[in-house]
């Protein structure tokens, strides 16, 4: 079967225990393995660029990417939750696309719920990816001061003021070696404003990070193969965080990239991709033996 060359957007209704909408986009083989994409902190699933989403299609893999509830266009919760329901919409939604299980990548907070897939739905992932995330324990992964003064800003209000902030917010958390396209940066920032910015879904998943606690005594009963990514010049999540990751996972392999802060610019792609893909077909050429 010929592989998707296109993305296209699709909603999942009544996902998980929840029973929530998601939106979703796959490219790939549909036979391929797949790779489930889960972003961070009010990042919506363009922030897996679809350039990146390509090359790690270009790898023989099913890349699934979509929006975690309030944020774009899954459904917008209003009531309190914990990274725990996050991850059970992610299973959820291999379950609506009858996939039993995924090779499960995570960024920033993404991480931390596909640690909790890892923990919670042991059977639905094949390999673990953690980037730029942390264990949930207070003490390692701190942002530096400039990045809690650039979280702190007032949330933009206007089309145009979410341009100015995604650019500003980047070059304080962006990666030094690998500078990102302002332009670009301004273009996902107005197609995230309207594919549904909230400023309080934001908040929510905050209340969700906080809330669910320390993972780092758990994270030692992951059985799945892991793979922790950090960039050494994370101004947002200190490298520490993803130190603590991969000591707390036995057998965790750890990638430390100079030169990378709290973003996925287009420099990196190539390299992420290998990593990412190399754990990955490890694991399936080992259950193919």
């Amino acid at each position: 079967m010929e592989a998707q060359s296109q993305m296209s957007e699709q909603i999942a209704r009544d996902v998980g225990p929840d029973g929530i909408d998601v939106a979703y986009e796959c490219l790939g083989a549909p036979e391929a393995p797949p790779v489930l994409l889960i972003m961070g902190l009010g990042a919506q699933m363009i922030g897996w660029d679809t350039g990146f989403c390509r090359q790690l299609a270009a790898h023989g893999l099913r890349v699934i990417r979509f929006d975690n509830r309030d944020v774009g266009r899954s459904t917008h919760a209003h009531r309190p939750y914990r990274l725990q329901d996050m991850a059970a919409d992610a299973a959820g939604l291999l379950d609506t696309l009858r996939i039993d299980s995924a090779h499960v990548v995570g960024a920033s907070m993404g991480g931390q719920i596909a640690q909790l897939m890892a923990l919670d739905f042991a059977a639905r992932v094949r390999t673990l990816t953690s980037v730029m995330s942390s264990t949930g324990n207070l003490l390692v992964g701190l942002p530096r001061l400039r990045a809690i003064r650039a979280l702190a800003q007032k949330p933009p209000k206007t089309r145009e003021q979410m341009m100015d902030h995604a650019v500003e917010m980047f070059r304080v958390i962006g990666s030094p070696a690998y500078p990102h396209d302002e332009q670009d940066l301004r273009e996902r920032a107005a197609l995230s404003f309207d594919r549904g910015f909230d400023v309080d879904g934001a908040r929510r998943q905050v209340l969700a990070m906080i809330t669910s606690g320390d993972r780092t005594r758990r994270l030692k009963s992951v059985r799945a193969p892991t793979l922790v990514i950090h960039g050494a010049q994370d101004p947002m999540c200190a490298v520490s965080g993803g130190r603590a990751t991969a000591k707390a996972i036995p057998g965790a392999q750890l990638a430390v990239i100079d030169g990378m802060g709290h973003n996925l610019p287009p420099g990196l792609w190539s390299k992420l991709a290998d990593l990412i893909c190399a754990h990955a077909w490890q694991t399936e050429s080992r259950h193919a033996a």
